[in-house]
């Protein structure tokens, strides 16, 4: 399995991260994307990166944190573009649900990352919260853009129309909550092409660990759902998301 969202330099994996890092073959954890969610961040989860074989990177600014964002943002992205460990820009996008930044800020800050990934020709990891509609005008901007959206959240209504710009769509522990039929329903009519599977550990852990730390090794009651809704055996749903994540991160095959 690929976990292709996590953020295992946070502090709540401080006591036990090369334990869970060491336990991936055990887990059946081929390899994981690890997320930055602002440029001091990026630089702790690249430093992981550059430990572990198995762990590569994302680097951006969070809409929460768009508001502290640098002016030199971008010099700051292509700085950490020149490692092979990273292979996505973000977790950018918007989040219109908390605004922790100003919304205008959020904007002009998601849309500087999305030039600097076209710049870098690297995919976008994409988030977003109450603003699926927003986010879909802005990537319109930037026609041939690579990238997901991460826990995807909306109908499929929205699904189709983020599929039509070539976006996958990330999955994670909300498919298992018994109350997100929205959801399940997204992944039965999508199926498995443009599905990407994902932790985001530590948060949103699976039905059955809710209220508790999530991990990578739990990335399993993502699959086994997604299993049932397609109607795929779980090696197949495994093969398939695997190559998504490898077509789409692209230095991860290198």
């Amino acid at each position: 399995m690929v976990d292709t969202h996590t953020h295992l330099h946070f502090h709540q994996f401080d006591l036990d991260r090369e334990d869970i890092l060491r336990s991936f073959e055990k887990d059946g954890i081929s390899f994981v994307i690890n997320v930055g969610v602002n440029l001091e961040d990026s630089k702790r989860a690249l430093e992981l990166a550059e430990k572990f074989e198995n762990v590569f990177v994302a680097v951006g600014v969070h809409p929460h944190d768009s508001k502290d964002a640098p002016e030199d943002l971008e010099k700051k992205l292509r700085e950490f573009a020149f490692s092979e460990r990273v292979v996505a820009v973000g977790e950018t996008g918007l989040d219109f649900y908390r605004n922790l930044s100003p919304r205008e800020i959020q904007v002009e800050i998601f849309e500087r990352h999305l030039s600097i990934a076209q710049e870098l020709n690297l995919p976008v990891i994409v988030h977003v919260r109450e603003a699926y509609k927003e986010a879909h005008e802005i990537l319109k901007k930037f026609p041939g853009m690579r990238g997901v959206v991460h826990s995807f959240s909306a109908n499929y209504t929205w699904a189709r129309k983020f599929l039509d710009l070539g976006f996958h769509l990330g999955v994670g522990g909300p498919i298992t909550y018994p109350k997100n039929e929205e959801l399940r329903d997204v992944v039965r009519k999508v199926g498995l092409d443009f599905l990407l599977l994902e932790t985001d550990c530590p948060f949103l852990p699976p039905q059955p660990f809710r209220g508790k730390r999530n991990e990578p090794r739990y990335l399993k009651f993502v699959l086994e759902e997604v299993s049932k809704l397609t109607g795929f055996p779980p090696v197949v749903v495994d093969e398939v998301t695997t190559e998504n994540a490898k077509r789409l991160f692209g230095k991860v095959s290198r």
